[in-house]
């Protein structure tokens, strides 16, 4: 009590009961605090750290570089190739395969779902209503499982095929108030675990995918370096986009790709021997984030990463005919939109066409394309994968703490300036 009534008044009744358990652990030796002071154990706890990083090889971890090609309006050459390069160190990632095979012999897969099932609510006899809840219950885990089993068995035909359900997060995070100190993590769940066990921390079920630098400080003085002049704000943009499907496509890599489509023969913690299939279920992130992965401009014409609704059409949403306009008009990934990229790349690199300029956007404003190479398309799209519905709906991001608060506030802005006792009224409804 003395400790805690001495010195700064910002000691919490509960600093003090965190103290005394402290005190009270059996690995805690009093005589050891003899001489103690914080800035040497500080300089000690750096040291040991900095031996036992937690991005160490035999963790799964490895530092790769990639590379982004540097454009210029009226500078043209061969091929895209011969560009000028910035390499981008630092990338610190983990093989997707090494955290499936992990993960399905750990602890941690006792509590998965390997065969998918339906859910229902038998209301009657003659009344049945689907229960969408679960990854592992949803028609997409039910269709791919059918797919799988479909197969033929290249490894061993006696062993079961199972999907792991591959669900993606990524979100940039601004660490601190004051400062520009900043984190942008891509991680990954499984579908398979119910999500009532991995929305637990204690269930240790988020698994690290990689940390994602951003472009280097001194980009402008690079680029003036090749160009003799600074980028635009478009050429920035641009190379952003490109940096962010260089990393994917990194992560994406071949041997990835060969367990996508043939699977990978896992002795699983149960102590079965299953094939394992990878998919992907979902990508999960807010807006600025989607519209990087869909490869599209930020609230452009067509402003939805999901579908080619127009901007020009949103005061229609929650119409039935707005609903129908959606299914119709699904954005669909093909040969036909790489054709475009690729074209409107070319433009850029070989003929010095601006990246925002007419020529490019005759191939691709139509659907608010970027000219940026999509490592999903590229990898997935030879499994018949539409990539683009991944993206699904963010509950936290889009409703709770997005539009939705957005909206409530402009709703609030009207009501007031309406005046009279239409705030008492909301209120009471």
């Amino acid at each position: 009590m003395a400790w805690q009534y001495s010195g700064t008044n910002q000691k919490s009744t509960a600093e003090l009961d965190w103290l005394a358990q402290f005190l009270a652990h059996p690995l805690c030796n009093p005589r050891e605090l003899t001489g103690f002071h914080h800035l040497r154990e500080a300089k000690l706890l750096d040291k040991f750290l900095g031996t036992n990083n937690p991005f160490k090889e035999e963790y799964g971890w490895r530092k790769s570089a990639v590379t982004v090609r540097l454009p210029n309006e009226k500078s043209k050459w061969p091929s895209e190739s011969a560009a000028p390069e910035m390499i981008i160190d630092g990338v610190w990632h983990r093989d997707l395969i090494d955290i499936i095979t992990s993960t399905f012999q750990s602890e941690q897969f006792k509590t998965f779902h390997t065969t998918p099932f339906r859910q229902c609510w038998q209301v009657s006899d003659d009344h049945v209503i689907d229960i969408l809840s679960e990854a592992y219950s949803s028609p997409e885990m039910l269709h791919a499982h059918e797919d799988i089993n479909k197969l033929p068995c290249e490894l061993d035909g006696d062993l079961e095929h199972v999907v792991a359900c591959l669900m993606l997060w990524s979100d940039s995070t601004h660490l601190t108030n004051l400062g520009d100190a900043s984190m942008w993590p891509f991680y990954m769940y499984f579908g398979n675990q119910s999500k009532y066990l991995r929305g637990k921390p204690t269930a240790m079920a988020c698994h690290h995918v990689a940390y994602i630098p951003k472009l280097p400080d001194n980009f402008q003085d690079i680029y003036r370096g090749h160009y003799g002049q600074a980028s635009s704000r478009e050429i920035l943009t641009h190379c952003k986009h490109d940096l962010f499907h260089a990393i994917w496509d990194l992560i994406l890599d071949t041997w990835f790709m060969d367990a996508y489509q043939s699977g990978i023969v896992i002795r699983c913690a149960d102590g079965i021997t299953q094939q394992i299939y990878p998919h992907f279920f979902s990508y999960s992130a807010n807006y600025p984030e989607k519209v990087l992965v869909a490869g599209i401009k930020f609230l452009s014409k067509c402003a939805c990463p999901r579908c080619l609704v127009a901007k020009k059409s949103f005061s229609k949403m929650g119409m039935a005919r707005d609903m129908r306009h959606r299914v119709r008009h699904v954005r669909m990934d093909s040969i036909e939109r790489q054709g475009r990229i690729s074209r409107a790349r070319k433009l850029i690199f070989q003929k010095g066409a601006a990246v925002n300029g007419k020529r490019v956007g005759y191939q691709l404003d139509e659907h608010s394309y970027v000219p940026t190479t999509n490592a999903f398309s590229e990898r997935l799209l030879q499994f018949m994968v539409n990539f683009f519905l991944l993206l699904v709906v963010d509950q936290l991001h889009e409703f709770e703490l997005g539009v939705w608060k957005a909206i409530f506030t402009h709703l609030l802005r009207i009501l007031f300036a309406a005046g009279g006792d239409s705030i008492q009224e909301l209120n009471k409804r």
